[in-house]
Formats: structure tokens, sequence, C-alpha cells
């Protein structure tokens, strides 16, 4: 099943991380490490294969793919050796990145980028195109009545004033095409009403949102532990330092208000209630594309005792990102060519702040996930 994967932001960190990691695999130059559909649980021949993929997407600067990945290995993001030893296929890959483009009305712009779609699709002779969000976060919108409803959006599309935030005009364009949609980010993407309305219409699934990669990971595994032992939480706060373009984004308030929300949410809907407590983030520009968080927990035990915990994570975001994000096409793909449309809550397991989830411990989305894979056409287990 060729599959193209179309990457919003596809010269950021985590675009370019994902780019270079699947040729290297594709090439058999690296080990699938954090590449959880390479895990015997998931493995599948209902997924289309790595060597099936065809990687190109939109990008709003002009920083070529090769010096993005070769900004990445001076930093420790990427070995170097794969840089070098990719430099024709990168050159390659970045032939199908094209500038995000725009017209005089939303209607226009997401017309455009259907055109691209549907152009990458016809000159690869693709079965499936899955469109990934990869870019920095959005604040969240104003709600506006068009949000509601279908009919209502398209014609304010249609009108002089902003209707959508980029994400879900993404989303929309690529719904209008038959491509499914991923939200990797705290954005809006797909997560409104008239949306779902339009990916039912046409028959596509998406799935989102913001991707779990560190802090929000460890949460995911915690929580169940206080919540399956009785323990009351009282407190769960964390400080999260990073820096990059993804830092600096988040620095701006209404961008920072977006993550963070999405941060501390798995805690209320794991635990039952929601603690006190904050979860920070703060730019260093220093440490680039490596994050520091530091959360500290307060819980009380049996006759009230009260007691306390303290964990450290230390990770490059990127590099946590990017198979993720090769899981994701490869798993969206195989559920539309299924015949799955709107919302795939069995994706759970890879987001924050998944939608329409069922379940928010890390080992019940496992679960759920790998019945989803062997429920596939050709993907039993």
């Amino acid at each position: 099943m060729r599959t193209g994967v179309w990457l919003i932001g596809a010269r950021g960190s985590v675009a370019a991380t994902s780019i270079v990691g699947w040729l290297a695999l594709r090439a058999g130059l690296a080990e699938p490490t954090g590449c959880v559909t390479e895990l015997p649980g998931l493995r599948s021949p209902a997924l289309p294969a790595l060597g099936e993929l065809v990687l190109g997407g939109h990008e709003i600067t002009e920083t070529p793919l090769l010096k993005k990945a070769e900004a990445l290995a001076a930093a420790g993001v990427v070995p170097a050796r794969l840089v070098d030893a990719l430099h024709d296929e990168l050159v390659t890959v970045d032939g199908d990145v094209r500038p995000l483009p725009a017209a005089d009305t939303q209607a226009g712009t997401a017309a455009l980028i259907a055109a691209d779609l549907a152009d990458f699709r016809s000159r690869h002779a693709l079965d499936e195109v899955v469109v990934v969000n990869v870019s920095t976060t959005e604040p969240a919108p104003a709600p506006l009545p068009a949000h509601a409803d279908l009919a209502a959006l398209e014609e304010a599309l249609a009108g002089p004033d902003p209707v959508l935030p980029p994400s879900s005009l993404a989303a929309y364009a690529a719904f209008t095409v038959g491509c499914s949609y991923v939200d990797f980010t705290p954005s809006t993407g797909a997560r409104l009403p008239a949306l779902h309305e339009l990916a039912v219409r046409h028959g596509v699934p998406y799935a989102g949102h913001d991707g779990k990669t560190g802090e929000t990971l460890v949460k995911s595994v915690l929580a169940p532990m206080f919540a399956l032992r009785n323990l009351r939480v009282r407190t769960w706060s964390g400080i999260n330092l990073l820096g990059g373009g993804d830092g600096a984004n988040l620095a701006e308030p209404a961008a920072n208000a977006a993550k963070t929300a999405s941060k501390q949410r798995v805690l209320g809907e794991t635990l039952g209630y929601q603690p006190q407590g904050t979860t920070r983030i703060e730019y260093v520009d220093d440490i680039g594309d490596f994050k520091t968080a530091w959360d500290l927990i307060t819980f009380s035990g049996f006759l009230g005792t009260a007691m306390r915990m303290e964990f450290t994570w230390h990770g490059c975001d990127s590099a946590l990102a990017a198979p993720l994000v090769l899981d994701l096409a490869r798993l969206t793909a195989a559920a539309h060519a299924a015949g799955r449309h709107g919302p795939l809550p069995e994706l759970g397991f890879f987001f924050k702040d998944p939608i329409d989830a069922t379940a928010h411990s890390l080992d019940e989305q496992w679960r759920i996930l790998a019945d989803f894979v062997g429920s596939l056409p050709g993907g039993e287990h």
C-alpha cells in the first residue's frame, strides 16, 4: 500500500528527524528503536511497510531540508553519519516540500492546499495520503458558530475574515480530497464538530492530539499506580524547560496555555479527580531541542501519612516524537484502507489528549491499540 505522509511543518525539527529516520530505516542504516509498530504485538502486514512510504509536506521557511538535518546533527539530535549518507535522498524529499499557500479567502487557501495534496498523490501513484501536523502550537481559537456546522463553515470560509486556525484549515483541505489527518500538536486540528461532519462525509479518519513523548508519558504510567493502590494524590506540579523553535513558540502565553492544559488533563482523567498543582513551561534557548522536566508529587497513604515523590525526565523531543509520527501515519493509512472514518480513539496510546478515548493509562491504551491492529484486514496476530 503506497502511502504518502504529508507533513505540515516539513522542515521543522520533528519533521526533519522523521524524514532522516525514515530514510535510514528504509536503507537499513538504523534500527527501528522507538517505532512501536515494529514491536511483535503490533507488527502487521495490514500496515504499509516503511519502504512503501513517500514523504513530503508544506513549510513556511525556505531553509532546505538538508541544512535543517545538518543543524540537527550538529546539535546531537540525529547522527551526522546518517545525514552524510542520506545527502541525495534528503535533497530528493525536499523536492516534495511546498510553500504553504495563501489566497484572499480561507476557502481559496484550502483549495490550494488540497491541490498540492492531490498533485502529491497523483505524481507518486499513492493509495493513501495521511496529513500529519507537526507545526508549532497554536493558541486556542475563540469559538465561532461556524465551527459547529459544516454548511455554516463553508459559507464563512468564503468570506474575508479568518474562521479556522491553520491546523484546522489543513484538516479541512485534507478531508475535501479524501486524505486522513493526524494532529501531533495541541492545536485545534480536526477537533471541531463541523470538521467531524466533513470527515464523515468524505469517509476519512482522523486522530490526535498532542503527541505523548516525555513528562506526560511518565504521568500516564505513574497516575494509574496511585489510583490502583488507592493512594490520594494531593498535588502534582511540574516545570518543563525546553529550547528550540517549539520552546520559543511556547514562550508566547496563548500557545503556552494550550500546551499546559493538554499536559494536565491526563491526571484528572486517570485519577478521577484533579489534584492541586500546575505545569509550567519555560524557554531556555541554550538547551536547544532537548528538554528537562521535573515533577513533584505529594500524596497521602494509610491513616493520612504524608509522602512525596519526585522525578526528572531529560530527553530529546524530536527523537522521541519522530518514530511516533511514522507509526501514526502507518496506522491511520491502514485504518482508512479498512474503511474507518471519523475519529480513531484506538490511537489514544500516542496522545496526551486523545480524541474520544475511553482509556487514559498507558497499559490500557496499549491493549486497545493491539486489538485494533489485530482487527484490521490481514492484521490478525
